[in-house]
């Protein structure tokens, strides 16, 4: 049977049809896959009229038309088929308008091709069908000329999802090589590094003087200097055998209890540790120093990386399946837990945890789940910049711009950390704790809490006869302050009856005072800082000033997560199940049809993603606790930006060297003391600081990424403190323990601290030298009241993870050093060791050099020291000093809330009545007043202050 020639036709024009949608022009093509998402992403948030009531420029670029249309000028902006008439493609070259309008923002030269092709094509813009097909067309190729894809638990859109990445931009996220072997003949770091060298026409720097290395040795990793007797007999061992010598000394050093204290700082830094909680009330953590001590100790030990990393995140997991798998029953289970009846091991894990409260955080003037929401947002970022090297702060609210995360990812993590909960839980002190001055801090605090309670009562004393009085003459019966807080107002005296409005403040004030010296107390108590397992609805409050593990957990109880749109807690989208980061393609034990997912149950789901961050296989931790060690022997990560392996951080310089160290770590057992004698035994590591053609290199390598010299670098802030101490003799090398308060400014000790409500107390330091003359990392750490010797040299703020420490120098830096009470009570204590051992000056400038510099001065330096100290005495003879006094009280002053009125209290402070002093000018002869300026001009040198 024949068709009718209308039928043909209409079989014709459908197979156009379906010709015409399953393969478009290149036009469409090109419009479909990339015009469009460049306009999206660049051009749609000012000129969408579907989505944007400020239509800017009154130009819609949402259509075709849109454009023909053009704007306020009433000229099309697009001319199809001639790019070079059309004026959005001077836009965007900029050329007379400037679009997008911020130079961030500024479109790619590939971008512009792309839309220059386009217009010359004829500038189609295929119907929403065509635009879906083509791109579900070309999302199935794996890999195209754009970039790969990357399989992920999918993005709030589908063109989020199928974005390709450059291979480059995502580095971090690829599985790493196994690790190549070398001969012995060859240090594997020296491979890489020499290679990059050869290739730009340079050879490595010579090895720097063995004084030198040995300082640098010290200092990397003890965080203070050698004495003269360990210089002399490394260099004597250096003459017979430099290799022994130098391999020898690093094992030394890593043995040394003075480790830990160093590298522990370096992990503090990035863990934001603090012993008060910041914010508006900055509220004690009076256990804080737990978990700083567990950190020196795990690094002391050696403790292998991907431990540390699980009992970090989940060691009250770790604890309470310990307890359950020793305990009888469930109430045997609840009461170890709720009392604390933890065995050695699983203390240290719960103090391990306080890492999840190392944050700032403080829930006053915040409803409950925006306080929730605070915490968790807080914690996975801190997870992330501290495990992974990612940031996951920005995905809160939508896809990753430029990494391949989702939201979605974000919000499994939201899952995994909903039902932690946290807590002050019981937790025994351990042997290795340090218990010293437990008794003479406590006294302190008991006094200051004797006054702040006796000032209270009496007020509130005053106040309850008055209202006695009050309900007497009303022929009424007598009702306390808790009673009568339900009567009707006509029934009850006024709040405050029978007080002024100055002793309404000071009733408040001491109040407040009563329960900050109540929270120190806790210091001496077997408590940490920990976190415990609980759904939200089982939680009636949430409250900083009391916080503490409930008796009675229902461990079944619902969390339910949803993707929050937008960061919003009342845009509730989608649920979503506790997982991992997806982009890494690496599997959990988890669900079998999602194997990105987590246990579901409330308990585990933390311990189930600290296996996944501390597997053998995730690149991201591996990468980065490696990228991080180098970091903190060359000043700079190989990865220059050690929190951020993303698109945006810097890209590694030597990525194979980063690859093969992250892989032979893990091959060994992830032990960091044996990734750091790896770095340091090479020649990279044990170059000068100098070489003959160094103006040459520093032309064409000016931020030394190709490592053909050392980088000198700055002591640290507690570096510059504790080295000062070590040459004195005042250091007191005792391990851990309760935080100490060395001196400071008396102005900034006695400063008014505004906290909510109140005055903090002031800052007392601690009575003793040896109390007060510890290592830096004891000193006591409050968030709102830095040191300010050690914040003038830039000791990070703890509300940020610090990347790495600033090392610019600015300055009040040179003030500081030459005038502060700091330096100048350690220039008195140092002349004073030396005046000790010798009454005969030249032995004292050599002794003073050898202690300081850790060399003997010149001939010449013996004879201007000479000079300058006989100079200076005279100077002194002619100058006495004025006597120091302490004060033992201050009286305050603020304004009472309700009424506006200003008034007054007194608050003590006990610690300077039977106070030893650090050394000073005023007890000190001008002989030595004049030997302690030649101290403080060698504190002040380069030389000291620097390591070369």
């Amino acid at each position: 049977m024949r068709s009718s020639p209308h039928k043909l036709l209409y079989i014709l024009l459908a197979l156009s049809s379906v010709t015409h949608a399953v393969q478009p022009n290149e036009g469409e093509r090109l419009f479909a896959l990339k015009v469009l998402s460049t306009f999206e992403s660049k051009c749609f948030s000012c000129h969408n009229a579907a989505n944007n009531s400020d239509l800017k420029g009154n130009f819609d670029m949402s259509s075709k038309a849109g454009l023909l249309k053009g704007g306020e000028s009433g000229e099309a902006s697009l001319v199809p088929t001639q790019p070079e008439n059309s004026p959005l493609l001077n836009a965007i070259l900029w050329d007379g308008l400037e679009m997008p309008p911020k130079e961030n923002d500024r479109l790619s030269p590939q971008q512009i091709r792309d839309i220059r092709e386009w217009i010359t094509l004829g500038a189609p813009w295929p119907d929403d069908n065509v635009i879906a097909s083509l791109r579900k067309e070309h999302w199935g190729d794996q890999i195209t000329s754009e970039g790969v894809l990357v399989a992920n638990s999918g993005g709030l859109s589908d063109e989020w999802t199928y974005r390709r990445y450059k291979p480059e931009d995502i580095w971090a996220f690829m599985q790493l090589p196994p690790a190549r072997d070398f001969d012995k003949h060859t240090h594997p770091v020296d491979h890489f590094i020499s290679a990059r060298l050869s290739d730009a026409g340079f050879s490595y720097a010579p090895v720097a003087k063995p004084e030198l290395l040995l300082r640098r040795a010290y200092f990397d990793l003890t965080g203070l200097p050698p004495t003269p007797q360990q210089a002399d007999a490394f260099l004597s061992q250096w003459k017979k055998d430099s290799v022994s010598a130098w391999e020898l000394l690093i094992d030394k050093l890593l043995a040394s209890p003075r480790y830990g204290e160093r590298w522990a700082q370096h992990w503090l830094d990035v863990v934001r540790y603090a012993d008060t909680g910041g914010y508006s009330n900055d509220y004690e953590r009076s256990n804080a120093w737990r978990y700083r001590d567990y950190v020196i100790r795990s690094f002391n030990d050696d403790k292998p990386y991907n431990e540390f990393i699980i009992e970090q995140i989940a060691g009250d997991e770790l604890a309470d399946q310990s307890v359950a798998m020793r305990c009888h029953s469930d109430k045997e289970v609840s009461d170890a837990r709720h009392k604390g009846q933890y065995n050695p091991q699983e203390a240290e894990w719960i103090v391990a945890t306080g890492y999840l409260r190392s944050g700032p955080f403080d829930n006053a003037m915040v409803k409950i789940p925006a306080a929730r929401q605070i915490f968790i947002d807080d914690v996975i970022n801190s997870v992330g910049q501290t495990f992974l090297s990612t940031t996951l702060r920005c995905v809160k609210c939508h896809d990753h711009k430029f990494d391949p995360i989702p939201t979605r990812d974000y919000y499994r993590f939201y899952a995994t950390f909903a039902a932690t909960q946290l807590a002050e839980r019981a937790a025994p002190i351990l042997e290795a704790e340090n218990q010293t001055d437990f008794e003479t801090n406590k006294l302190h605090v008991q006094t200051m809490l004797a006054f702040a309670t006796g000032r209270k009562l009496a007020l509130e004393t005053n106040r309850e006869d008055a209202a006695r009085k009050w309900f007497t003459e009303r022929g009424l019966e007598y009702k306390d302050a808790n009673q009568r807080r339900s009567l009707p107002d006509e029934f009850k005296p006024g709040r405050h009856y029978g007080l002024n409005t100055t002793e309404q403040g000071q009733l408040k004030v001491y109040t407040q005072d009563e329960w900050i010296w109540n929270r120190r107390l806790e210091r001496f108590k077997p408590m940490a800082q920990s976190v415990y397992n609980a759904a939200d609805s089982q939680i009636k409050y949430l409250n900083t000033r009391s916080l503490r593990i409930i008796k009675a957990i229902n461990t079944k109880a619902p969390t339910d997560t949803t993707i929050l749109e937008g960061g919003a807690l009342e845009a509730k989208g989608s649920s979503v199940q506790p997982g991992i980061l997806s982009a890494t393609g690496l599997p959990t034990s988890g669900d079998p049809v999602d194997p990105n997912l987590l246990p579901a149950s409330i308990n585990g789901r933390r311990l189930a993603l600290a296996k996944w961050i501390a597997s053998d296989d995730n690149p991201l931790t591996t990468r980065s606790i490696v990228n991080r060690i180098w970091q903190y022997h060359f000043g700079k990560g190989i990865a220059a930006n050690s929190m951020n392996f993303g698109t945006t951080g810097a890209k590694p310089t030597h990525p194979e060297l980063l690859d093969w160290l992250a892989a032979h770590f893990v091959e060994n057992g992830w032990r960091i003391k044996r990734l750091h004698k790896l770095i340091m035994t090479s020649h990279t590591y044990m170059q000068s600081t100098t070489r003959r053609d160094l103006a040459v290199l520093e032309e064409i390598d000016p931020e030394n990424t190709l490592l053909g010299r050392f980088t000198p670098r700055r002591l640290s802030a507690e570096e510059i403190r504790d080295a000062m101490l070590f040459a004195t003799g005042e250091l007191n090398l005792a391990i851990g323990g309760l935080p100490v308060n060395p001196e400071i400014n008396m102005e900034v000790a006695l400063q008014p601290r505004m906290i909510q409500f109140s005055i903090a107390p002031a800052y007392q330091p601690s009575p003793l030298p040896a109390q007060r003359n510890r290592r830096s990392i004891y000193a006591y750490k409050v968030r709102g009241q830095p040191d300010p010797f050690l914040e003038i040299f830039n000791q990070p703020n703890p509300n940020e993870s610090c990347e790495v420490r600033d090392q610019m120098s600015v300055t009040p830096q040179a003030f500081t050093l030459l005038n502060s009470d700091v330096t100048n009570s350690r220039s008195i204590a140092m002349a004073k060791r030396l005046e000790k051992d010798s009454s005969v000056l030249t032995t004292n400038i050599q002794r003073a050099f050898s202690l300081i510099l850790g060399r003997p001065p010149s001939a010449s330096e013996l004879r201007r020291m000479r000079q300058y100290v006989s100079e200076m005495t005279t100077y002194h003879e002619e100058h006495p000093t004025t006597p120091r006094e302490f004060p033992t009280s201050i009286t305050r002053s603020l304004v009472e809330e309700l009424s506006g009125d200003v008034f007054e209290y007194i608050e003590i402070l006990p610690v300077y009545e039977n106070y030893q002093a650090d050394p000073h000018a005023n007890n000190a002869s001008p002989s030595t007043r004049a030997l302690a300026d030649l101290c403080l001009l060698l504190f002040n040198t380069n030389e000291f202050c620097f390591v070369y």
